[in-house]
């Protein structure tokens, strides 16, 4: 069986700087043969000058071996043609990057690649990459919950556009991000300038130990939960259970009233956000058992508002690291290596719309051995 194509998602509001970086990607002389999809459903596409538009799919080359194809339909599809071709020799690519439209929510796209079982024999999804415009991301942030559910979704976070701001700006955006999305690495990219290793092969979605939470996002994290009890909601977790709202029938409901802006003194940003991480740590080990009961519970109740969860496990009676992580509710999980020279204990990430944080603590809490 020939090799797994690796995929890239590619997402960001309108005027994030996808395009440039789109343009830079396939112009530059890396020497990888890269297959670029454009998800369209609207307007919004790659300039003309790259793309020949008229009505029909097109397929164009480019000088570095680069292909493009506009995809008005299905993905699956899509992705399917390209492997035929590729496999009849017509088309030679080794990498596929997919653009979504600046409202798409890049959940659906993602779910295709575990979902459907031609395209998963025959590709790999490598990582959700989101471009966040430094100038107006606030305000996109602050009014589309689509703009949210890219950077919940991000393996990587690339801030755009920091040259039209000041340093303290960039400052507050990047602050809110990771408490959105705690686990994945956020830089600056201006004009398209990004490494191609920070875009290619970051094995975002592998089952791999490599949990990157951001050591700084915990170290805010307990500085404000010990000096601060009544400050969890300023990041836009979901009110406590104790805040006098029934959760049994609200699992639609937005808790974006501004709770906890009046001790939010240790942030400059004064944004409720619904999609917001928390982690989950300790040294003692699971119950398997209990475990597997509360994490199919919560994944039933709250799978479509989970985004992305991921951890590493340490399991009672388990000598090796039990790594797991999900998109929604599809989750899987996989033996990993010995613990050895290093104390065992779990980290785990969640990340997702309105979730009842302190409920999911105490209820994993409650499944330790």
């Amino acid at each position: 069986m020939s090799k797994l194509i690796p995929v890239t998602i590619l997402t960001g509001f309108l005027g994030s700087g996808k395009t440039t970086l789109l343009k830079r990607i396939l112009n530059e002389q890396h020497g990888m043969k890269i297959a670029v999809i454009e998800n369209e459903f609207g307007e919004e596409n790659i300039d003309n000058e790259i793309l020949v538009q008229d009505g029909r799919e097109q397929i164009v080359q480019m000088s570095n071996g680069c292909i493009c194809c506009t995809i008005r339909g299905d993905l699956v599809q899509a992705l399917s043609d390209l492997v035929t071709q590729r496999d009849e020799g017509k088309l030679d690519f080794d990498r596929v990057v997919i653009e979504t439209t600046g409202v798409a929510n890049p959940g659906p796209v993602a779910q295709t690649f575990f979902m459907d079982e031609e395209i998963a024999s025959r590709y790999l999804l490598d990582a959700v990459i989101t471009l966040v415009d430094a100038k107006h991301g606030n305000i996109q942030l602050d009014k589309q919950e689509e703009a949210q559910r890219q950077v919940g979704f991000a393996d990587s976070i690339f801030i755009t556009k920091s040259d039209l701001v000041s340093a303290a700006e960039v400052d507050d955006l990047r602050h809110r991000l990771k408490h959105m999305n705690a686990r994945a690495p956020i830089r600056t990219a201006n004009f398209g300038e990004a490494p191609i290793d920070t875009i290619f092969d970051l094995r975002g979605f592998n089952l791999n130990e490599k949990l990157e939470i951001d050591p700084e996002f915990l170290r805010t994290d307990d500085h404000d939960h010990d000096h601060d009890h009544g400050h969890d909601h300023a990041h836009g977790e979901e009110c406590a259970p104790d805040c006098g709202h029934d959760h049994s029938h609200d699992h639609g409901h937005d808790h974006d009233h501004g709770h906890g802006h009046a001790h939010d003194h240790h942030h400059h940003h004064h944004h409720t956000d619904r999609i917001a991480s928390f982690v989950f740590r300790s040294d003692k080990p699971f119950h398997y058992g209990k475990l597997e009961e509360f994490l199919s519970g919560i994944l039933s109740v709250y799978g479509e508002k989970l985004l992305r969860y991921k951890g590493v496990l340490y399991m009672e009676g388990v000598d090796r690291k039990v790594v797991f992580q999900g998109v929604h509710q599809l989750m899987g999980s996989d033996i990993g290596a010995k613990w050895e020279n290093e104390t065992p204990g779990t980290r785990m990430v969640f990340i997702g719309v309105d979730l009842p944080r302190d409920a999911i603590l105490k209820g994993l809490t409650a499944c330790l051995a």
